[in-house]
């Protein structure tokens, strides 16, 4: 992939065409990768175009869709090789006719859009991340105007749209997108270009969402952004995510409130406090550190050392003991040293992290990470991670076992017929990154319903039980 420019616009001529195909298409299927963040701003876009008249669907394989609307990632290597490619297989059926129009939004295009453009011509238009809340007016007005010049709009533009939006999730649980963008600058990320600086979703806006949400049926709210722990700096002069969860606990109906990707660094004892007393906030937390040397983690342009790390998970866990904290964790990274590895490993040993996950590094043009001296070696990077994942494995396999004999809320998730059993998540685990809870249970239950359950067993990662009568 080139190195991206910051040519952003399309020919009126091309535009036209958008506008006069899409007045005679009737369905449109929305394509969308990447995060959770991601998943919202399709969510979005599908009741926009819901309200502009368009039949909408997500994620259907061999849709008969005339109109696709690929929502792209581009954080790091594999997430654009799967962008890429998706791009490419949808021009493929536009030129076998089985699709008339193809567009591309979100990540890959705010960062590549002019590079796509030149190279993928075939592709009627490219969006940005911060322009999404514009396409169904693109697609169902009439411009007045001669035409719209620029689609990748600047970064720090921040798209609001009505609070409705189409829920794409299982119903009963659903992310509530808090601040777009990101401050931080760590070397090896590309965040901040493609997302912009960080700015926050006005408390109001995001009760108003959440309470809509509720309304359809969701028990389960998880808070996502960049970073969650700096929520409200910009709109309110500090630090505002527990007045944020205050507000959110006042809704009725609402079961459980999930906060991830909060960064060790802001929290503090006022956010700390939120968790411990509202009890719908789930006594979990996503905190990613990325190392722990701190070698490592001054090249990272991280804002922690070791011992911080160490003294905000004691304090964590001092104050809420049955607290579940996952982490993430980069392998190879430039310069990381064998030493500097097992340094890393000794950390997870002692810390025990509930959950964690690993990535290798991702070499990303335009990071100062990617022109750093002693690139890891592709092979070793995994050797690293595998080692890492390994090691998590028998740490979670203890903390596992040490759960049974005790009693956890689960909400109900699904059935395995074959097995005759009902599956679901407890306060420890977040959906489809963590572990689940098998529960055995001879009467009928629904979706979203939330049960008792004893833990009689256990694996690595999963729980198995059966369910207490009240």
């Amino acid at each position: 992939m080139p190195s991206p420019k910051l040519k952003t616009s399309v020919t009126e001529e091309r535009l036209w065409v958008f506008l006069d195909v899409f007045d005679d298409m009737k369905k449109v299927n929305i394509i969308s990768l990447g995060c959770s963040k991601n998943l919202v701003d399709t969510e979005m876009l599908l009741k926009q175009l819901d309200q502009a008249g368009y039949d909408t669907e997500t994620d259907v394989e061999n849709s008969d869709a005339e109109v696709v609307i690929v929502n792209t990632c581009g954080f790091i290597g594999d997430a654009k090789e799967e962008s890429v490619n998706t791009i490419l297989e949808q021009v493929e059926r536009k030129k076998e006719g089985i699709v008339e129009q193809v567009y591309v939004i979100g990540c890959l295009s705010q960062r590549y859009g002019a590079e796509l453009q030149e190279e993928i011509p075939e592709v009627d238009a490219f969006v940005g991340t911060s322009s999404y809340d514009k396409i169904a007016d693109m697609i169902t007005s009439v411009l007045e105007e001669k035409g719209i010049t620029n689609f990748v709009e600047d970064a720090d533009r921040m798209p609001m749209v009505k609070e409705d939006r189409i829920v794409t999730t299982p119903g009963y649980y659903e992310y509530l997108k808090i601040a777009e963008g990101c401050d931080k600058r760590c070397t090896y990320c590309i965040i901040p270009k493609v997302r912009g600086n960080y700015r926050s979703f006005p408390v109001e806006y995001l009760v108003s969402q959440a309470e809509k949400l509720v309304e359809g049926g969701v028990r389960e709210l998880i808070l996502v952004a960049q970073e969650t722990t700096l929520y409200g700096v910009d709109l309110y002069g500090k630090k505002s995510l527990p007045m944020l969860l205050h507000e959110l606990s006042k809704i009725k109906d609402l079961k459980w409130i999930r906060i991830l990707y909060c960064y060790p660094e802001e929290i503090d004892d006022e956010l700390i406090e939120a968790i411990k007393n509202e009890p719908k906030v789930c006594h979990y937390l996503d905190m990613p550190i990325q190392h722990a040397s701190d070698n490592v983690l001054k090249r990272m342009g991280r804002r922690t050392n070791k011992k911080e790390l160490t003294d905000i998970i004691a304090r964590l866990r001092r104050e809420i003991p049955d607290i579940a904290l996952r982490t993430t964790l980069i392998t190879g990274f430039p310069g990381e040293t064998y030493e500097e590895h097992q340094e890393v490993m000794e950390f997870i040993d002692e810390c025990e992290f509930d959950r964690l996950g690993v990535f290798t590094y991702s070499r990303e043009e335009d990071t100062p990470a990617a022109s750093m001296p002693d690139q890891i070696d592709e092979a070793v990077k995994e050797k690293y991670r595998d080692e890492i994942m390994q090691l998590q494995q028998e740490i979670s396999a203890d903390r596992s076992a040490d759960m049974v004999g005790s009693i956890l809320e689960v909400m109900i998730e699904g059935y395995i017929a074959e097995d005759n059993t009902y599956v679901g998540r407890s306060y420890k685990d977040a959906p489809n990154v963590d572990g689940l809870v098998f529960v055995e249970c001879d009467r009928e239950l629904m979706s979203g319903d939330f049960v008792n359950v004893l833990i009689t067993g256990s694996t690595e990662y999963d729980l198995i039980g059966e369910i207490v009568e009240e």
